[in-house]
């Protein structure tokens, strides 16, 4: 088989004194590359070559003209503050859902059972040792001054509005906001928030919603029975130690405390459930880095949540208690 010379190209001959060579107009062409012998039976192979009038051209590419990049094209808002624009949506979107009843009611009664009873016992432990500590102070200094009989009354007005909505609350963000924050920063990380939505289920209806709606319910109730324990060992630990009877403890607390300070124990608990419940969640859900990220959201929920309640109980009590009181006047008989 005899190989046949290629075809020059119509470029090679030509001269470059040519004002066209810039702009040569070439042809496909058909090479063949060999030529059929008489014995053989396969067709002839032919290639087509063409070049474009790009590849050809010898001028330089025209430089683009410079685009104008946006003015915060690379700015990356801090965590911290992305993190709590997330949680103010997310608590706008509990509230739109709550009060519209989009509310998956399984998942509401799970999670304040767990909220709730499952969180009686570490908050009656540790309203029964504040109270006992505080009746411990009160006692010395009052009784050295001659007012052991509005010590009741005291410790009264500072369980109802200060030490049980906070005790109760700082217990519930150790164990209940560390769960939350925990449990949805582990579902972000693994995506399975994206397959609730293949499912059709929103994961603020589902996961969110049932957990603010639980803990404002749930901690109400704690701090009530905080309040009533607490009384309950400071009247004891008095009795038992320093001499003073139940019944002058329980009879000044009487006559200090007015419904108002219930009612006012209530709100601050409500306002502490809502913001452990939405920082948590709002914690979690923006989770990032795998388990790493998960325990550093965790821990700083928790610490979020804890400025939160303090910062909270100040604005409320500021609220609430405006001017000079005279509890204590009725406390003392």
């Amino acid at each position: 088989m005899d190989s046949v010379p290629l075809r020059p190209f119509p470029f090679a001959a030509a001269s470059f004194s040519s004002p066209n060579y810039l702009t040569p107009r070439l042809a496909a062409r058909r090479i063949p590359l060999r030529r059929r012998s008489s014995s053989s039976s396969f067709p002839r192979t032919a290639v087509r070559l063409s070049l474009s009038e790009d590849i050809t051209n010898n001028s330089p590419p025209l430089d683009p003209s410079p685009v104008a990049a946006p003015l915060f094209s690379h700015w990356t808002p801090p965590r911290p503050l992305w993190r709590g624009l997330s949680a103010l949506v997310l608590a706008g979107q509990v509230a739109s859902r709550a009060l519209s009843g989009r509310v998956h009611r399984r998942n509401t009664l799970q999670q304040l059972e767990r909220v709730g009873p499952r969180s009686t016992g570490v908050c009656l432990l540790t309203a029964t040792f504040v109270g006992m500590a505080f009746t411990i102070q009160f006692v010395r200094e009052f009784t050295r001054l001659g007012l052991h009989r509005s010590v009741g009354g005291v410790l009264a007005l500072a369980l109802s509005r200060e030490l049980s909505p906070v005790v109760t609350s700082v217990v519930a963000a150790g164990r209940i906001g560390s769960a939350f924050a925990a449990e949805l920063g582990t579902m972000q990380v693994s995506e399975q928030t994206d397959t609730l939505r293949v499912l059709g289920a929103h994961p603020v209806d589902y996961l969110v919603t049932p957990r603010v709606i639980a803990c404002c319910l749930a901690l109400p109730v704690l701090t009530l029975l905080c309040f009533c324990v607490g009384l309950a060992s400071s009247a004891f630990l008095a009795d038992a130690v320093f001499g003073i009877s139940i019944n002058i403890i329980l009879d000044s607390a009487r006559r200090a405390l007015r419904p108002w300070d219930i009612i006012s124990a209530m709100i601050k608990s409500q306002v502490f459930g809502a913001t452990i419940a939405v920082v948590s969640c709002a914690w979690g859900v923006t989770t990032h880095g795998g388990a790493k990220g998960v325990g550093e959201s965790t821990t700083s929920a928790v610490v979020i949540s804890l400025v939160g309640i303090f910062i909270a109980d100040f604005a409320l009590s500021y609220l609430f208690f405006q001017g000079a009181g005279d509890s204590l006047k009725y406390a003392m008989g």
